[in-house]
C-alpha cells in the first residue's frame, strides 16, 4: 500500500471536471484507491463521492493505493493532482 497527502492546487478544487479526469485515471487501475479529506474517506473511482468531499483549493487530500498496479496507479493520480488536474495552464 502507498500513501501520501497532496494539496489541491488548481483554483476551483475538486470540482466536477478536475473529479472526471481523476476517476478517468483511476478507472484504469485494479488497485483500491482511496481519497480522504475533512475526515472522510471515499472511493476514488466513485465521482459522487469525489464531489461530496467539498475540497476546494488548499485542502490537503490523502490519496491511499493498494493493489497489483499500486505503483502505477501512486505515480499516475499523484502526477494528476499535483498538475493540477491539467487546470493550471488556463490561468
Amino acid at each position: 500500500m502507498l500513501e501520501t497527502v497532496l494539496t489541491i492546487i488548481n483554483p476551483l478544487g475538486l470540482h466536477a471536471r478536475a473529479a472526471s479526469k481523476f476517476v478517468d485515471a483511476a478507472k484504469h487501475f485494479e488497485s483500491t484507491i482511496t481519497l480522504v479529506a475533512n475526515d472522510n474517506e471515499v472511493d476514488g473511482k466513485s465521482i459522487m463521492k469525489l464531489l461530496l468531499l467539498g475540497a476546494p483549493v488548499g485542502t490537503q487530500i490523502g490519496l491511499r493505493v493498494d493493489g497489483a498496479d499500486e505503483d502505477l496507479a501512486f505515480k499516475a493520480l499523484c502526477d494528476l493532482i499535483s498538475a493540477g488536474f491539467g487546470e493550471l495552464e488556463s490561468q
